[in-house]
């Protein structure tokens, strides 16, 4: 049962001892962010590799099957995060029903063999291995057996609030954008392959791009945003519309972006993302579609002001 995780550690080896974090790092916030700077220093200092193994998926999905889980960053948006943050290697390890059932101590023997780890760097409530019994306290005792240091870190606060995932959800689900930008260290944002809608916008003068994402993607509080938007390496302000278009059929949430000043080329399966910088109001539905099209032009005349405050042009930008 073991196989799949060693050929897994296997494949984030560096050749020389690591220093190791181990996590689900959905989000990668700045919770996460402050546990990573450590990590680099602390490996910096001994000369060790800075390794992160991320879980995926989420432990509970296999703990508790049934549970829904949302996502804050898919795995490819996590691992390009956790390597923005300069670490030598990231790790992704496939959370199993089989992995569940590994012990602590050989959980931290696969990690000491395949990747040489002489640092464990761990938060205050940590726990790995069957029913979490690898707490800090066997973890502690393992390492002074197994030729590794474990390191405790306390939790990051912000105000006296600890920055967590729920921090950062709680935030998401309330629109909060200021909120879940602090927490994050960036802006919220979604990405995913333009996909056909019901093309009404263009029929109203406001053509926009459907994004596709993933059931499982955790969207913020359904309602129009101002975004900054990026398809390749040409950038857009834009606003977006996340919700269910209750003016219309009140359909499956979506995620539909009006880019400001856009050349009108075809878009459909283009990559497209948007960092979602302030929000402009709620999801609305309207006695008319003359009703929603003038809304839409205030929100756009919205969406320029608050971008041009946050230090964008109100338009296309390209670089």
């Amino acid at each position: 049962m073991r196989a799949l995780m060693r050929e897994e550690l296997a494949r984030g080896a560096m050749g020389r001892p690591g220093a190791v974090t181990i996590g689900k790092f959905d989000g990668v916030h700045r919770g996460h962010q402050y546990v990573l700077q450590q990590l680099r220093a602390a490996a910096l200092e001994s000369g060790f590799a800075s390794i992160v193994v991320a879980f995926h998926p989420h432990p509970i999905t296999v703990l508790r099957p049934g549970a829904n889980v949302f996502y804050l960053s898919t795995l490819e948006e996590r691992i390009a995060l956790l390597r923005a943050q300069g670490v030598d290697r990231v790790v992704p390890l496939s959370f199993t029903s089989e992995l569940a059932q590994v012990s602590a101590a050989d959980f931290v023997d696969a990690l000491r063999e395949e990747l040489e780890m002489r640092l464990l760097m761990v938060g205050p409530d940590f726990a790995l291995g069957r029913n979490r019994e690898g707490t800090v306290a066997l973890l502690r005792e393992l390492g002074a057996r197994r030729g590794f240091e474990l390191r405790v870190l306390r939790q990051m606060e912000d105000g006296g609030r600890p920055v967590r995932s729920s921090a950062v959800r709680h935030a998401l689900a309330a629109g909060d954008m200021e909120e879940l930008t602090r927490l994050l260290g960036r802006p919220f944002s979604l990405e995913g392959p333009v996909v056909r809608g019901a093309q009404r916008g263009r029929t109203i003068g406001y053509a926009t791009a459907n994004m596709a994402l993933g059931a499982d993607r955790a969207l913020p509080a359904f309602g129009v945003y101002a975004v900054r938007a990026s398809i390749g390496e040409v950038h857009y302000d834009g606003v977006t519309s996340i919700g269910v278009r209750p003016t219309f059929d009140s359909g499956a949430p979506s995620v539909e972006t009006y880019l400001f000043d856009f050349d009108g080329r075809d878009l459909y399966d283009t990559d497209l993302r948007i960092e979602l910088v302030a929000r402009l109001r709620d999801e609305l539905k309207f006695d008319s579609v003359d009703a929603l099209v003038a809304e839409i032009g205030r929100d756009v005349e919205r969406a320029r002001e608050a971008l041009v405050r946050q230090g964008g042009s109100g338009g296309h930008r390209s670089q």
